[in-house]
């Protein structure tokens, strides 16, 4: 295992990096969910019922207070974080000032600080209402803290709750951040969270020729890393700008292994409402580079496919402007036929039967895949569209990605700070 990283655990670690997650029964997996609003704090938080009653012995990086709050005291702290940096339903910007930690600035990412700004949204700058602490966006233009931005701060923490998918941009986010931080001197502090598809590790890797923001590491689409184990990759295979290292400190989760099966007590993005969505979020969210949509403009978004090329089917589904969720969703007001996806078993996968399906399905082939390359971005290579299109066989794509994702495999268990899934 390799461990160039600070870490802090149970016996004096030292670390950072949150992830608030809690275990259900396997039974309670594929229950219909209830999702509850909460005002806490100024802060407005969206639970699953079902995690919140589910016993468990999980304790998040930001939940060991004893293990990183002395790495704070007198200190100029900024976060980057959003509205999953909660120890309970308190809002790790709550816990700290109250507990006399210096907050300087707030860095957000993508969906914003509270979460509510729509997939590619501009996010702009602004001050927290509560604290009149200055929020600084790390979406649009400004991916990256610039110099001037970290300079009056001694240490930054990291607290964003992931979901696995080398699509998902808050681990973009991380990377540069740890780039800046490496580049000004700053320490780096991960609270680490677990990973809801962190049992498995599919995809083809990501082809660098192919680099962007749902895609800056050579990652298969599911990495099966939390984000602290991430960092420590990122520093051990020198994928830093000019074989920077940064120096990261990390918060294990406490009582966590790659085989725990768990929900998310807060949504992680407008979109991804419970823990179905957060399991089929790696299969589906490549349809966001096609034609077909994933159910944005509904209320079950990354459960359903539709499109109105598709009239066959018996499902059907019509997004509509959602606050919060979807402003302008692909095709809103059209009917879109597809299929329902709310109750079917998830496979530990990176399934291809759904844009297969869909593809033989409609009837607008020449744009299935759409008008530019981020479909080839979201999988990770050019490939996958010609061997759609060629007719080749689920199993007969997934033979040709074998060799560097055994290759990543082997490279991944050097980094892993939890029990392995294998």
């Amino acid at each position: 295992m390799y461990i160039h990283s600070n870490i802090l655990n149970s016996n004096g670690i030292k670390g950072v990096f949150i992830f608030l997650i809690l275990i259900i029964p396997t039974s309670s997996i594929f229950s219909n969910s209830t999702c509850t609003s909460l005002k806490k704090n100024g802060y407005t938080e969206s639970f699953n019922t079902d995690s919140i009653h589910s016993k468990t012995n999980i304790k998040t990086g930001a939940e060991q207070l004893d293990k990183y709050l002395s790495l704070l005291k007198n200190k100029r702290v900024g976060l980057v974080i959003n509205q999953t940096a909660t120890i309970g339903q308190t809002h790790l910007i709550d816990t700290l000032t109250s507990l006399g930690i210096t907050i300087k600035r707030i860095f957000a990412p993508e969906h914003g600080y509270r979460g509510t700004a729509d997939a590619g949204e501009h996010v702009s700058a602004e001050t927290d209402k509560k604290t009149g602490i200055p929020v600084v966006s790390l979406y649009g233009k400004n991916k990256k803290p610039s110099a001037e931005q970290l300079m009056d701060l001694d240490i930054v923490v990291y607290d964003i709750q992931d979901v696995g998918v080398r699509f998902y941009t808050y681990i973009s986010t991380m990377y540069l951040v740890m780039e800046s931080c490496a580049e000004n001197h700053k320490p780096f502090i991960i609270l680490d969270r677990p990973n809801p598809n962190g049992d498995y590790v599919d995809g083809p890797v990501l082809d660098m020729s192919l680099k962007s923001f749902v895609g800056m590491l050579p990652l298969p689409v599911v990495h099966g890393l939390t984000s602290g184990e991430l960092a420590q990759m990122i520093n051990g295979e020198k994928w830093l700008k000019d074989s920077l290292h940064c120096s990261v400190t990390i918060i294990p989760v406490a009582n966590y292994t790659h085989s725990t099966e768990y929900i998310l007590p807060i949504k992680p993005s407008p979109n991804l409402p419970n823990h179905q969505a957060i399991r089929l979020y790696p299969s589906l969210g490549i349809f966001e580079g096609t034609n077909v949509s994933v159910g944005r403009g509904t209320y079950f978004p990354f459960q359903v496919l539709g499109s109105p090329y598709i009239t066959d089917t018996a499902f059907s589904f019509t997004p509509i402007s959602i606050v919060g969720m979807a402003k302008d969703p692909m095709y809103m007001n059209q009917k879109c036929y597809g299929f329902d996806l709310k109750k079917v078993t998830y496979k530990k996968a990176f399934d291809l039967s759904y844009v297969i399906k869909m593809y033989t399905l409609t009837s607008n082939k020449s744009t299935y895949f759409g008008t530019t390359n981020f479909f080839d971005k979201l999988c990770g290579n050019t490939l996958l569209k010609k061997q759609i299109t060629d007719g080749l066989s689920e199993a007969e794509i997934r033979k040709t990605w074998q060799k560097e994702l055994s290759t990543y495999k082997a490279m991944r268990k050097k980094y892993l700070l939890y029990t392995d899934f294998e």
